[in-house]
């Protein structure tokens, strides 16, 4: 594998915030492949989550699409190869191949080796790691001028928590008040847990692997921030999600100090 598809930021924090489906682009042999327009794979893609992991000191940012490699999924199932992989789309011009299949594959493995030797060291430094894996979902599936989803089945943050040991409930709890406690504009932002998402494989590789020392919570966010047809970015709501979602995680610093 050449240089790998994605940035890491290393500082003095217990927290890591990692945004791994904001990538767009494709390996050239993808690209040739592929099938899907561009438009249509960065609506299924998390736009815009990178510029929120500046909460944390350290920072792991994925700038490869999805639909070239799910870094979010169990390793058997990272590559779409059919419709059923993914929303039902018809994501390639002919099957992909073995070969096309396994430089994916490398990118996965890489990943998890680079992923792990993050949290290592944070865990050596601080005696723990918190991961915040950002994220970003659809609500407006229907076209750009249906009706929103069911507000009640789509939070504007839900948070994906299932997999976290329940020593760890205090924490979750500091950063799920903070998020939910916040003014937003004229209201508060709807913060629940485990409604429409459960948290994926990446956040349940890590609560797997540190246990007592450290875990992952799934934080997805509705596009409200953005137009999710036409990829437009809305600033002053990204802006607003963000100083929400930093002092949330100066909630966790604080809660981690009590432990």
């Amino acid at each position: 594998m050449t240089a790998p598809p994605w940035v890491v930021s290393i500082g003095d924090d217990p927290i890591v915030a990692t945004s791994i489906h904001a990538g767009h682009s494709l390996r050239p042999e993808v690209e040739a492949l592929a099938k899907l327009s561009d438009a249509k794979r960065l609506q299924e893609e998390d736009p815009y989550t990178n510029h929120w992991v500046g909460v944390a000191k350290n920072t792991l940012v994925v700038d490869r699409s999805r639909f070239e490699v799910d870094l979010n999924r169990p390793r058997e199932r990272a590559v779409y190869v059919v419709p059923e992989d993914a929303w039902g789309l018809d994501l390639w011009k002919s099957e992909p191949t073995a070969d096309l299949i396994k430089g994916s594959l490398e990118i996965y493995d890489a990943f998890y080796a680079e992923l792990g030797e993050l949290c290592d060291r944070v865990v050596q430094d601080h005696g723990h790691v918190v991961v915040l894996d950002i994220h970003s979902y659809n609500h407006r599936r229907g076209g750009p001028d249906a009706p929103v989803e069911d507000p009640e089945l789509n939070p504007e943050i839900n948070l994906g928590t299932e997999s976290i040991a329940a020593s760890w409930d205090p924490v979750v709890a500091a950063f799920a008040e903070t998020m939910a406690g916040l003014p937003f504009y004229d209201d508060k932002l709807d913060v629940r847990s485990n409604v429409k998402f459960r948290g994926g494989h990446m956040p349940r590789w890590i609560n797997a692997r540190y246990g007592d020392d450290g875990f992952a919570i799934a934080i997805e966010m509705k596009k409200i921030f953005m137009d999710e047809w036409t990829g437009v970015l809305d600033e002053g709501i990204t802006a607003s999600i963000g100083h929400i979602l930093g002092s949330a995680a100066d909630s966790v610093r604080q809660a981690l100090q009590s432990r």
